[in-house]
């Protein structure tokens, strides 16, 4: 029966990737910790390095327990090959290394990661690559910034951390009509909430660090090829077009086809940046990417009572949430996120900047620190952590501005969690008071 129908992703999540050991019947994935594998002899060697056989050399380039984590979420995301690496940051720029060269330039939204703008618009630049941002709500604003150095589009379908949801079909369009990619990172929505490549996105990155980890324990970061955009024949992209000296004048869109951007991006983007993912921290995000559809129903429905409880407290000025009807974002959550808007959100405190560093300073429950998508609820004030290198325009921009806490509903009893912000609400609003 199983062999007529597709798998769902809740059966995707456990199984994808791991078949029994065949060697030794292990139920659960080896974690393969070795450098590098042996050769059956000399001529298996050659083949190996020449990209003519597939198979393990030395693990920055893979390795077993990687390449199991890269077909786990390239089967969730209904993608055609991915590339595990060592952070989130290190996929942005992985994804990137096929298609820029000096002088490039990609169109960013502004609504993004504050590490990720400053990534892109700081340290890129030491590449010889630039970046333009630009308001994601208008989707033409894209079009207006394209010039013909653009080389690819980057958004994320939900924003960290405002939860600001993105028009993705319209933004693929433009890319498309301008033929480049559009580069999706889908990491607060996970592929439970939201399927990019659907949309019409072609690549998508992952911070695996996150929700599908789910655990708080392991960096990591995967990017996801769909095998839809065309890359031969395009001298825009010549890595992928053009005769690679390395590998004997190989083309790697001609050798091998739709697989040519991962397979660019192992055998040249991880052999010569060398951001490759541990074996240990792809087992432990194996082992999180299990219960993904578990963890993600429950963030989601914690996190909707959680920003309903917020909405209306005296000391909120307002909710980001895209799962609340006041959100602008609203009819393009369930557009594009039919199961839900996801674990994290952000909300203004009327007492500004002073009141948000003393508001994570007063929970309990919640920890306070730089991460998302934990089993434990975690809380942040972004302007004084997360945001902080941004100017007060970009941190308007990214919805991250001086009164603004960032939010990551866990898995826990939603009472407990709404008991704790109330009791650190109540202590600020009579500090305030006191003042």
């Amino acid at each position: 029966m199983m062999s007529n129908r597709k798998p769902g992703l809740e059966t995707l999540s456990v199984h994808a990737g791991t078949p029994p050991d065949p060697t030794t019947g292990a139920r659960q994935m080896p974690i393969y910790q070795t450098s590098s594998f042996v050769f059956d002899d000399a001529d298996h060697a050659a083949s190996l390095f020449n990209l003519q056989l597939p198979g393990f050399i030395y693990s920055r380039l893979s390795n077993p327990t990687v390449s199991a984590l890269e077909e786990r979420i390239a089967a969730l995301e209904d993608g055609l090959g991915a590339t595990a690496t060592a952070s989130g940051h290190a996929a942005q720029i992985l994804a990137l290394f096929p298609l820029m060269h000096p002088g490039d330039e990609i169109i960013a939204a502004n609504k993004l990661y504050g590490g990720s703008i400053n990534q892109m618009g700081i340290s890129y630049k030491k590449f010889g690559w630039n970046a333009s941002f630009v308001d994601p709500d208008d989707p033409e604003n894209f079009r207006r910034a394209i010039t013909d150095k653009t080389k690819a589009i980057f958004i994320e379908s939900l924003a960290n951390p405002g939860g600001v949801v993105v028009d993705i079909e319209a933004v693929a369009a433009i890319a498309h009509d301008t033929g480049i990619p559009l580069i999706v990172d889908n990491t607060m929505a996970t592929p439970y909430l939201c399927k990019p490549f659907e949309h019409g996105a072609d690549i998508i990155v992952h911070s695996t660090t996150k929700f599908l980890s789910g655990n708080g324990s392991s960096i990591g970061g995967c990017v996801v090829d769909s095998g839809k955009f065309n890359f031969a024949g395009r001298d825009k992209y010549p890595s992928l077009s053009q005769p690679a000296p390395e590998y004997h004048g190989l083309t790697f869109s001609e050798t091998f086809g739709d697989l040519a951007y991962t397979m660019h991006s192992h055998a040249v983007g991880l052999r010569d940046l060398g951001a490759c993912q541990s074996p240990i921290n792809a087992w432990i995000t194996l082992l999180g990417i299990e219960t993904l559809a578990l963890r993600m129903e429950r963030h989601c429905e914690n996190a909707a009572k959680v920003a309903s409880y917020l909405e209306t407290h005296p000391a909120i000025d307002w909710v980001s949430y895209a799962g609340l009807e006041s959100s602008k974002y609203f009819d393009l959550r369930k557009r594009y996120m039919p199961r839900g808007a996801g674990g994290v959100f952000t909300f203004g405190l009327k007492g500004g900047y002073d009141a948000g560093v003393t508001l994570v300073d007063r929970c309990e429950l919640l920890s306070h620190l730089a991460n998302i998508g934990d089993t434990r609820s975690l809380i942040l004030h972004p302007a004084s952590t997360t945001h902080r290198q941004l100017t007060e325009e970009q941190l308007k921009a990214a919805g991250a501005g001086p009164e603004v806490i960032r939010i990551s509903i866990g898995i826990e009893t939603v009472e407990d969690i709404i008991s704790d912000l109330e009791q650190a609400l109540t202590g600020l609003e009579l500090a305030t008071v006191a003042e």
